[in-house]
């Protein structure tokens, strides 16, 4: 396909003929072939135009805005093939076409909607890899191989050599006694068996730990790409609106203890970007499924990413959390899971990372503003007034951060049911009326709010303000 591609490319460029790939090299190995070679491409696809000028060179590359136009349906062929060299080409491709730095002008966005196939196309990079992520330990039964089904080999790992040695495959050998017939049936069995036994679990390319670190690393750059496409917006309702798509994301982080750790970031911060989109109830629509996820289990998926000790995983889940309860369709499959919710934002807060702070505050004044139930059992939940107060009161480094657990505050006086509670802090709230000018009008109606509408003896009695 390279070479035919080639061909065409040069043709294009006025005669320059560009290096061809090299095959055998990882995606992102230490050697920067792969990407050159993609780039080179890029730059024979580019080559009638006319020279950039100096202005816009450096550290990135420029890729030409008609490269996707023009080689699309070559990118989607190429991941499908499963041959690495096609695969490395059209990953590192992605790459470059989907990795736009801030106020870039230099390349324009690819979206993926203009380009047919291309997203199932990376999720099977994907799958193929989670197929065979499982230790073997947990393989109870043979499994036929799919990857690369129509080509004896794919190019991974170290399948060439094995080819070409010419070596037989191991098998236990008959005792001292066996006959020659037995031993001339055994040599027809070895010379029938590499035909088929590539498709087998136990086959050699399942064995071979390089070809395994490969795959691992094609998915992890198929999540990245993925991960970039969801900044922009053009591609978020395709994105939202594939259960392929978030059935894939889902479950990569239901195995976030045993997957790699940048395959599930690049996961999580997807489903985050798709999250003002995201609607639950696409696990039991009529789309069709390929891992049969749940509202469920995509619940306990963000909950596992909540509890985590990473703090990239804590502050995307709970700003995930922020983000879905904002459509009233995911409200009943979040409510379960309410109590552990609020808990975990609540001690979120209290770490000393400005980051997971902010997060648990803006998750929690979105369920503060949409739901009564959490008015309710925030106010009770232990420590969650008191550092609501700290992080006003340190303050964060981000007055809107401020102005949101303030508000939250807010929310929380506005239940009569929350009096009692909120009543032992009105000392404290009186202090932040005087002390903390910015935020002076939220507190005087949160003091106004507990004493001018007493609902029992004990607010008569200590209620002063707002008289």
């Amino acid at each position: 396909m390279q070479k035919r591609e080639h061909s065409k490319l040069g043709g294009a460029a006025g005669g320059s003929a560009a290096p061809a790939a090299k095959r055998g090299r990882p995606v992102g190995s230490g050697s920067n072939s792969a990407a050159a070679s993609a780039a080179a491409t890029a730059a024979a696809a580019a080559g009638g135009d006319a020279a950039a000028p100096s202005t816009l060179l450096g550290p990135s590359l420029q890729v030409h805005s008609a490269f996707a136009e023009q080689n699309n349906k070559r990118i989607v062929m190429a991941l499908q093939s499963g041959l690495k060299s096609e695969l490395t080409w059209a990953l590192n491709a992605l790459t470059l076409l989907s990795f736009k730095e801030k106020d870039d002008i230099r390349k324009d966005a690819t979206p993926l909607a203009k380009i047919p196939g291309l997203l199932d196309a990376l999720l099977q990079v994907i799958d193929d890899w989670r197929d065979i992520a499982l230790p073997r330990v947990l393989t109870k039964a043979p499994r036929v191989r799919t990857l690369g089904a129509n080509s004896a080999v794919t190019g991974f790992g170290n399948e060439y050599e094995s080819v070409n040695s010419g070596d037989s495959v191991p098998h236990p050998t008959a005792g001292s006694g066996s006959s020659n017939k037995d031993l001339s049936a055994q040599k027809i069995t070895a010379k029938a068996r590499p035909s088929g036994w590539w498709f087998e679990e136990d086959g050699l390319f399942n064995l071979d730990e390089e070809g395994r670190a490969e795959k691992q690393l094609c998915a992890v750059t198929a999540s990245n790409i993925l991960r970039n496409f969801s900044f922009m917006a053009e591609n978020e309702i395709a994105m939202g609106q594939n259960r392929h798509c978030l059935e894939t994301m889902f479950q990569c982080l239901e195995d976030y203890v045993t997957e790699d750790e940048e395959l599930v970031t690049n996961c999580l911060e997807t489903i985050m970007n798709l999250g003002p989109l995201l609607d639950l109830r696409i696990f039991s629509s009529s789309k069709p499924s390929y891992i049969k996820m749940t509202e469920k289990r995509a619940v306990q998926a963000i909950m596992g990413m909540l509890g985590s000790a990473v703090r990239s995983w804590h502050c995307a889940a709970a700003e995930l959390l922020g983000r879905l309860i904002l459509n009233p369709d995911n409200e009943p499959f979040l409510m379960p899971f309410a109590p552990q919710i609020y808990r975990r934002l609540v001690d979120i807060i209290s770490f000393p990372a400005g980051d997971a702070q902010a997060a648990a505050v803006g998750a929690l004044y979105n369920l503060a503003e949409v739901n009564m139930d959490c008015r309710l059992k925030l106010a009770s939940e232990r420590w969650a007034v008191d550092r609501l107060l700290k992080v006003i009161k340190t303050p964060h480094p981000v007055p809107e951060v401020c102005r949101k657990a303030a508000l939250i505050l807010e929310n929380l006086v506005l239940e009569p049911q929350n009096k009692p509670h909120l009543l032992a802090y009105e000392n404290a709230f009186a202090e932040m009326l005087f002390s903390e000018t910015r935020y002076a009008d939220t507190f005087a109606r949160i003091l106004h709010e507990l004493t001018s509408r007493p609902s029992n003896k004990v607010a008569s009695v200590r209620g002063i303000w707002g008289m």
